[in-house]
């Protein structure tokens, strides 16, 4: 019977409208969350001062579930898609952001001490010792921040009632619709399946140069 109705569900017009808007609120909040993380670890995973300053805000913040942020969403944005964002970034920043300052603090001080003596400017320093050393931290957390940006996705909708899927999942367990709702739930684990493919996918071919990449590539 859930299998009938995830068939049924792929022919709607609403069934898809649900993915698409799942999906919006998953690829802006990913995006903020990302750009933001990197920039911050890098300012911040450069500059000793700063890692000191930072680690007990960070270590303090980081364990702080972003359901918990559920009532501040709806008092300032209610139930459109900005709450939906605020639970997705804040979780998702925090995986990147500690990747990426791993990263920075992996990065070989001989390489950078040999960049300073070649007068390589900071710009410089980044993008080409700092960087390419970081890089696969950087994919990793975006690949656990696309699963955990989902999460945060449905669980907004199901709870807070922004469009998407999680809304329509709610909708169908109201109407007692129990074959849609595990057909919409189906949806959502398919949903999830293909992200964290089209993530991997991504990861091997942005990092083909890397060792631990090559060396798949040659099993």
């Amino acid at each position: 019977e859930v299998i009938a109705a995830l068939v049924t569900d792929l022919g709607l017009t609403a069934f898809w409208v649900a993915v698409g808007d799942t999906m919006l609120a998953w690829a802006i909040g990913l995006a903020i969350a990302v750009v933001a993380a990197l920039v911050l670890g890098l300012v911040i995973g450069v500059s000793p001062f700063l890692r000191r300053f930072t680690n007990s805000s960070i270590e303090f913040l980081r364990p702080i579930p972003s359901v918990a942020l559920i009532p501040l969403a709806v008092l300032l944005f209610g139930i459109k898609i900005e709450s939906s964002l605020l639970l997705i970034v804040y979780a998702c920043f925090w995986q990147v952001l500690i990747q990426v300052l791993y990263g920075v603090a992996d990065v070989d001080n001989v390489a950078m001490q040999t960049a300073r003596s070649y007068g390589f400017s900071y710009v410089q320093r980044v993008r080409d010792v700092v960087f390419p050393t970081m890089l696969p931290y950087l994919m990793t957390g975006i690949r656990l921040a696309a699963a955990v940006a989902l999460i945060l996705a449905i669980t907004a909708e199901l709870l807070i009632g922004t469009p998407g899927l999680g809304k329509e999942i709610a909708l169908a367990q109201s109407g007692g619709a129990i074959s849609g709702m595990y057909a919409l739930i189906l949806a959502t684990g398919f949903l999830g399946v293909a992200i964290n493919g089209v993530t991997r996918v991504v990861e091997k071919r942005v990092l083909s140069w890397h060792p631990s990449v090559r060396g798949e590539a040659t099993v």
